[in-house]
């Protein structure tokens, strides 16, 4: 691009294209900084989205491998199905309350949800829960990505045998294969992201019902091969346990549910500014949280249970059931369908986050698509396929990623609930002024950072010193199971710590307007 003259000159932030967006999307006004400004990063001129476009977020964000597998691996904790449908179904409605939550804020200012801390951690601040929150995405995007190049590598090896070869030793813990298959995964997810907003919209609006039909199709298919008599709910893989004994188990994997969905959840507020009202964003919620997730869970209890007659022992990881079938159209079909499963979870949860996170650092070097790309290539050089590979991994890996999300949360509703009263001055989030609302310290509120501090250190403890006393053999008490509820501890911690420090020494400062 030319250089305008001096005159004509546009500001720095009509450079940048708002997420997908025409430019002038982002209400920029003239007072705002362009240290803390983009198209991207400022409140929307239009705010269009429907119910149904949040219930179809929600559809991408549940239908994918990872999902499953969750789900599945509540099995080997000793439960009954009914048991872990309850379990699942408890944790989705925590999700759903706690998501309207988020909601809010960004909803009825138009921001993402870096920006919306400003008025919690302060202009300069806000970009420590984004930063967080950033590189905990990039884990995520690499490891729904390589769960779902293993059912494109079912899908070479089907129809091009000769890849076999590509598919033993490898570099750093993966195949050429796995390579090649995670390569056209991230191309075509970076592909879809590119395009913007208004794309990225229109392909979740496609395929989680797409992706619907065929699990459908897989569960009628492997129920008519078992005979619907020859099913039975009973899937418990671990040690029959009592009820008393099951209820520990079952708060632990209610806990799990609401750990794995903590990311999207945090920023949820990158969805709901696009929302035409905050009641349509409540319908769109209880649509694709309660309600799918319902439908969800029935249909991954039916197909694992469904596993083993046909196979004869318990199928929890939906790529391996496809694979098991061993009929190129369920190969196919199976496999293209966790592909575009996971590039929709990928993309909604994954790379707009740390794409408007890693942005709000940097507005005017840092665009959306930027942000986005900086995570694509961090989420490969993290190795994903070497720290995510077992059951153990799975319970541990959520845990410490709840244990950092917990207490930006409750850090986040306690600021705009309980001190900000629901009440933010949005032009002031886009200032540097020494005397704006949310300059606080110079640009940095203490009391969010202590109460994140505070929170943050315990609950990342409960998830990793446990573990760490047991591997070590330096006790014989088993307290693992405090990692489970990391999430609830940082959340809680953060709630409590920021209302006590702003109650010490007030911060915030909320006028009647």
């Amino acid at each position: 691009m030319t250089e305008p003259s001096a005159l004509s000159q546009p500001k720095p932030h009509d450079l940048v294209e708002a997420a997908g967006h025409p430019i002038g999307a982002g209400l920029i006004k003239p007072g705002y900084d362009p240290r803390l400004a983009n198209e991207d990063l400022a409140p929307l001129r239009k705010q269009t989205w429907s119910s149904y476009n949040i219930f179809a977020f929600w559809m991408s964000d549940v239908h994918s491998v990872g999902g499953y597998v969750t789900a599945g691996s509540l099995f080997a904790l000793g439960l009954a199905s009914w048991q872990v449908l309850f379990a699942l179904i408890i944790g989705i409605i925590i999700v759903n309350v706690f998501c309207n939550l988020v909601a809010k804020p960004s909803q009825v200012t138009g921001v993402p949800y870096p920006v919306i801390n400003r008025a919690i951690f302060g202009v300069l601040g806000a970009n420590i829960p984004a930063i967080i929150r950033g590189l905990i995405a990039i884990a995520w995007y690499g490891v729904q990505t390589y769960l779902a190049s293993q059912s494109l590598i079912i899908v070479f090896l089907k129809f091009w045998p000769a890849t076999a070869s590509l598919n033993e030793g490898g570099f750093l813990g993966l195949s050429a294969l796995g390579y090649i298959c995670y390569a056209i995964l991230w191309v075509a997810q970076a592909a879809v992201f590119w395009k913007g907003m208004e794309a990225i919209r229109r392909f979740i609006d496609w395929a989680g019902p797409a992706v619907y039909v065929v699990m459908v199709v897989l569960a009628g298919y492997l129920v008519a091969q078992a005979g619907w008599e020859n099913i039975s709910l009973d899937l418990s893989q671990g040690e029959n346990l009592d009820f008393a004994a099951s209820v520990p188990v079952m708060l632990s994997a209610i806990a799990l549910v609401v750990s794995y969905f903590s990311g999207p959840m945090l920023n949820f507020g990158d969805f709901s500014r696009y929302g035409r009202s905050f009641e349509a964003v409540k319908r769109g919620n209880f649509l694709g949280l309660p309600i799918n997730f319902l439908f969800f869970s029935l249909l991954t209890v039916i197909t694992a249970s469904a596993t083993v007659p046909v196979f004869g022992e318990l199928i929890t990881d939906p790529i391996h059931t496809v694979e098991r079938i061993d009929t190129p159209v369920a190969i196919l079909l199976g496999g293209l369908t966790f592909v575009i499963a996971t590039i929709g979870i990928n993309i909604v949860a994954n790379f707009i986050s740390p794409a408007f996170d890693f942005s709000n650092v940097n507005p005017q070097k840092i665009s959306w698509r930027t942000g986005g790309m900086i995570a694509a290539v961090g989420s490969v050089l993290l190795t994903p396929w070497n720290w995510y590979s077992n059951p153990d991994a799975i319970h541990y890996t959520l845990g410490l990623l709840g244990a950092l999300i917990g207490p930006l949360f409750g850090i986040l509703i306690a600021g705009y609930y309980v001190i900000s009263r629901q009440r933010v001055s949005v032009d002031e989030l886009f200032t540097l002024d020494p005397g704006g609302r949310y300059w606080f310290r110079g640009g940095y509120n203490p009391n969010a950072v202590w109460a994140t501090v505070a929170s943050g250190v315990p609950a990342v403890v409960s998830v990793l010193v446990p573990k760490m006393l047991l591997d070590l053999e330096l006790s014989t008490l088993d307290l693992t199971w405090i990692a489970d509820y990391s999430w609830f501890v940082g959340c809680g911690l953060g709630f409590v710590a920021f209302v006590a420090f702003e109650r010490l020494s007030p911060r915030i400062v909320v006028s009647d307007a």
